[in-house]
């Protein structure tokens, strides 16, 4: 005795077109939080590489016997940083280390000052 099957195996276009409405609704929702989220990272991470500046310049005048209206370079800072090297700004950046006084600034990340 056999069996009749009257439908095919598959998915119909409506199923398919519900899928693919679901999937644009979850990756509106979650695309625009990990944009919010990356950039969220990157002034903490501005902010953090500022804090070891500041840190770096407080050492560099302690050692030097130099007052707190002094200004050193990137190049006297530097060797107080981890691996001797200069941060860089991950929005693209640059920052200005200042007067051992002030807070070190970045031209992206102005409205994370200290």
């Amino acid at each position: 005795m056999r069996i009749k099957t009257t439908g095919s195996a598959g998915f119909t276009l409506v199923e398919i077109m519900i899928v693919i409405a679901i999937i644009g609704l979850l990756a509106a929702v979650a695309v625009p939080n990990f944009m919010k989220a990356t950039g969220t990272a990157k002034r903490q991470v501005c902010s953090m590489n500022r804090e070891q500046i500041d840190s770096a310049k407080i050492m560099w005048a302690t050692e030097n016997k130099k007052s707190d209206n002094d200004t050193p370079s990137e190049d006297d800072v530097k060797v107080y940083l981890k691996n001797s090297q200069f941060p860089s700004c991950p929005a693209g950046g640059t920052y200005a280390v200042g007067a051992v006084k002030d807070k070190s600034t970045c031209t992206v990340h102005a409205d994370a000052a200290q």
